[in-house]
């Protein structure tokens, strides 16, 4: 399976908002975001005038990156939602919004997206009682996520010590005491508090 091994930091510069791929680091005074806020490169600091389809492209790399998912993949989600009913673009965000890996970290189970994507991968969550390996699996209303009893350690207390600097989700449940979480209902567009156009992205593929 590909990965990126980009620097993260520059990810969140060049798309002018803090992604929190970096976990703790990111609520620290370290942050690359905070402390060089414009686009990495040479030309980073000077004022650019962008096209319509670059707004477009740099919208969809926005929501990729920040959820962590590549090309591919992404653009399956763009037509899966294309095909069910209501407004594409919302449809779109609460697929993503949705996925294990994403719920594990809104949960408060891992510092980032991509650290609650390896504990899915290698097995550390459950669903329903079940060992779950799935990033992309799509909670429904009713799912109990739990961390296995043999991976609640202190990289994981750590991430839920770090959530509670985080505004919790309303469609979700945690129970920190026991490592577990609930969906107590499906996610609504005004639970994605990052701030995304998304018919910008439907704009993008239906050039």
């Amino acid at each position: 399976m590909s990965r990126s091994i980009k620097h993260v930091c520059k990810l969140c510069r060049r798309e002018n908002l803090k992604l929190f791929l970096k976990g703790d680091r990111c609520f620290t005074d370290k942050c690359s975001f905070e402390r060089r806020p414009y686009p990495p490169g040479q030309h980073g600091q000077s004022r650019m005038k962008f096209s319509e389809y670059a707004l477009q492209l740099r919208e969809k790399q926005k929501v990729k990156r920040l959820y962590g998912i590549f090309e591919k993949q992404f653009r399956r989600y763009f037509k899966e939602s294309e095909q069910q009913k209501g407004v594409t673009g919302t449809t779109l965000l609460l697929k993503l919004e949705r996925r294990l890996d994403n719920v594990v970290f809104l949960l408060g189970y891992a510092a980032s997206r991509n650290e609650a994507k390896q504990l899915v991968k290698h097995s550390h969550v459950m669903v329903n009682g079940r060992k779950a390996n799935m990033p992309s699996y799509e909670v429904k209303k009713g799912d109990v996520i739990e961390i296995h009893e043999k991976s609640r350690g202190t990289k994981v207390q750590a991430a839920i010590e770090s959530a509670k600097r985080r505004e919790a989700s309303r469609w979700l449940e945690a129970q920190y005491g026991d490592f577990k979480g609930m969906v107590k209902d499906l996610p609504a567009r005004d639970d994605v508090t990052t701030p995304i156009e998304e018919h910008m992205v439907v704009e993008y593929y239906s050039r």
